[in-house]
Order: structure tokens, then sequence, then C-alpha cells
């Protein structure tokens, strides 16, 4: 059975364990890594920072942002959301993993933490993992020898989304 688009998505967001914040800054772009604490099916994910760091401050209020993940060459994600600083220390307890205490060595219950909520609304993927691999080379190596340019068309290996 075929997966939709959105559950494409979804299955291929589960497999990043990190992701690249863009966020506006001075009048420009900025692009962070960041540790992707939880993921929930509605893609919805949430971030651990620094109540005090440049990126908390862009963050003001609900800002349009953009999220980037890619993982080994295989497969990529990107989406467009909106986010905003959260302070809940219910929810910190909830995603809270060890390698966070080398950014908050006072754990968990350190009060310069702050969660970042990221709703995505829209976003596009791309997959060369597996099957979609083979197609890929397949018809790299066809436009190549035809001198013709490639086609991907939207698929299991390239889709947009509505979240």
């Amino acid at each position: 059975m075929e997966l939709s688009h959105e559950q494409k998505f979804y299955e291929l967001l589960k497999g990043f364990h990190n992701a690249m914040i863009v966020t506006h800054a001075n009048g420009g772009l900025r692009a962070r890594p960041m540790a992707i604490a939880q993921l929930q099916p509605s893609c919805e994910m949430w971030f651990i920072t620094d109540k005090d760091s440049a990126k908390a401050h862009e963050i003001d209020g609900d800002m349009r942002v953009l999220v980037v993940c890619q993982n080994d060459s295989t497969a990529y994600i990107s989406a467009s959301g909106t986010a905003k600083v959260v302070h809940d220390p219910q929810k910190i307890e909830q995603i809270w993993r060890e390698p966070f205490q080398v950014f908050f060595p006072k754990g968990k219950t350190d009060p310069s933490i702050a969660l970042i909520r990221f709703k995505p609304d829209e976003g596009e993927f791309w997959d060369n993992g597996g099957f979609n691999k083979v197609k890929y080379l397949f018809e790299a190596a066809r436009a190549y020898i035809s001198g013709e340019k490639i086609s991907v068309t939207e698929g299991e290996q390239h889709g947009h989304v509505k979240l």
C-alpha cells in the first residue's frame, strides 16, 4: 500500500535526529543545527534552547521559520511553519534526554531552559533511499546518455504536503 504524501513526510521525518532551523535576524536569515527533542504525529517538532539565546530572541511571538533536514544524502525534508518560544516545565520533563545535560549542567530544572515549538503548515520531501535510489540512478544514467535533463516527478521520491 502506497503512503500518502503526508504519511511519507512523517515517516521520513522520524528518521532525523537533527534539523537546521532558519530564522529571520537583522534583516537577513540565520540557520542553526538543533537536536529534535520531540516529533509528534502531526509533524510538530520541539527543540530545547537557552531562553537567552539569539534564536529565542529572534522567535518573538509566533514567527515564520523554515526547518531543513538531511541524512546521508538519501533523504531531505524542508518544512515551513510557525515557531514559538514556550516555557513549560512539564514539557521539559517529558522530552528531556541525558545528552541535553552538556548544554544545561543544572539538568532539566535549569531555569535557563526554553522550548521552541515548531508547527509546520507545509513541507517538501525528497527520498532517494532504497528502491528510489535505484530509480534515480537509472533516470540519471538515461538522462546523461540521452543528453536530456533528468526529470523527478511527484510520488514516492518527491512530494509536497500541506500539514
